[in-house]
């Protein structure tokens, strides 16, 4: 006899009260096995992949690509004894419900309360009849359309791809299976043509063509940062600061670097040395590491380095942590670096790799930008921007040169760190770039 299962929307350990569904990787008919991805998911930090844990056969998905769940809320029925191969259920007389709280509750991670619809009846009673076909119990409304609209479906690269192309993937139609947009759909659009990809109606894309505004939904990693954002601005007193150096001491060696055996394969960036000179500077000023807890009325000092990297991402601004930063050589920094942005990059964050930094690093050099006036991520007291390195006119030794030129800015919260300490820290951030030598006297 059937035996029907739904999967609710799990906590996946980061404390998220709802998710977006992105793609669903199986349709009804699938066979599934125990921890088979069945679909993707963005929370307000990161896309997450969720299994099932159990094996079976699907029968409904509950809710489209694009719609917006709360965290316990059923999204997959399941037939979990196609074969009828399980034992029958004695008579008996019904179990009485539990209540639709305690049923859709899940369990921290992705092994989740399956929600039952079929029950095995007390000892006594008649068998309940098994259901002619799955039924979404009382709490779960009938899926309805996105809110906001149209939500095109396409994995981060094929997003990344379609950013760096300036193409609008509300405007095409996927030609893979579930209509899921494709790098051949994006270069076609970027070409002129209209095959594979098609254009998609004004009102699934939230367009309107009276006003010529389209209107996209906040949520997710965008609804995510511009709460912690607002959050941070109003919370923490912002001072910045700014220094421009000449780097050129560095740019030489980094090429010195690049000839090097040690080093051959690995990508060493400005953001390398400028993570290892954060490093450093913040063992000479602590405060820039700290972290004002209101609720205790406590300074908290970390003695560890969780240095936070600012990237963005097809799904927004996201902020990685490399742990332990401080313990690291500098050919480490510059691998594990690479290996954070390129997942980042892909979309492929870890809720778990964004929590607990102690300091970030945005580079907006990458986009040709001199300096800027960063905003303090929650939970740190500092955060340090590079600019773009240019060839700069700079006086050396009483005569001008053509020297590559570097503007840092040092955003701090002034509840944590005063004038003096954000000045030291930010003049040893810019000694160290200006001349990577210094290292060896700290």
């Amino acid at each position: 006899m059937p035996e029907y299962k739904q999967f609710p929307l799990a906590d996946t350990a980061e404390g998220l009260t709802e998710a977006d569904i992105i793609a669903w990787q199986v349709k009804p008919g699938d066979k599934v096995t125990v921890n088979q991805i069945v679909v993707e998911v963005e929370t307000a930090k990161a896309a997450v992949e969720l299994p099932i844990p159990w094996a079976g056969v699907v029968t409904e998905l509950l809710v489209e690509p694009g719609q917006t769940v709360e965290v316990g809320a059923p999204i997959l029925t399941i037939d979990v004894d196609p074969d009828g191969k399980a034992a029958p259920a004695p008579t008996a007389a019904p179990v009485a419900e539990e209540s639709a709280e305690e049923e859709m509750k899940p369990l921290v991670g992705y092994g989740s309360k399956a929600v039952v619809t079929q029950r095995r009846a007390r000892k006594g009673a008649a068998p309940a009849p098994a259901p002619a076909a799955p039924a979404a119990p009382a709490v779960a409304a009938a899926p309805s359309k996105p809110k906001g609209g149209y939500v095109p479906l396409a994995k981060p690269p094929v997003r990344k791809l379609a950013k760096d192309l300036g193409v609008d993937l509300h405007a095409l139609t996927g030609s893979a299976d579930g209509g899921v947009i494709t790098r051949d759909d994006v270069q076609a659009a970027a070409n002129g043509s209209s095959a594979p990809a098609a254009a998609v109606s004004t009102v699934d894309s939230g367009y309107d063509p009276a006003t010529r505004e389209r209107r996209v939904p906040i949520k997710g990693v965008r609804k995510a940062t511009a709460a912690a954002m607002v959050q941070s601005a109003y919370t923490a007193p912002h001072v910045t600061e700014f220094l421009t150096i000449d780097v050129t001491p560095m740019m030489e060696f980094r090429e010195k670097l690049k000839k090097s055996r040690e080093f051959a394969g690995v990508k060493v960036t400005p953001l390398t040395f400028a993570a290892k000179a954060v490093c450093l500077a913040a063992k000479r000023t602590p405060d820039v590491n700290a972290v004002w807890d209101e609720a205790a009325q406590e300074i908290v000092y970390k003695d560890y380095v969780h240095l936070g990297i600012a990237a963005a991402t097809p799904r927004g601004l996201v902020v990685p942590k490399v742990r332990d930063a401080d313990s690291m050589s500098l050919k480490e920094l510059a691998i594990a670096l690479t290996e954070l942005t390129d997942v980042a990059r892909e979309g492929k964050t870890t809720p778990a790799a964004m929590l607990g930094g102690t300091i970030t690093i945005t580079n907006v050099g990458v986009f040709g930008v001199d300096t800027g006036t960063p905003i303090i991520n929650p939970g740190e007291s500092a955060i340090l921007c590079l600019g773009a390195i240019k060839d700069t006119p700079w006086v050396v030794d009483g005569e001008i040169k053509v020297r590559k030129v570097l503007q840092l800015s040092l955003s701090f919260d002034h509840r944590v760190v005063d004038g003096q300490q954000g000045s030291e820290f930010l003049a040893d951030v810019g000694a160290l770039l200006a001349d990577p030598a210094v290292a060896i006297t700290y």
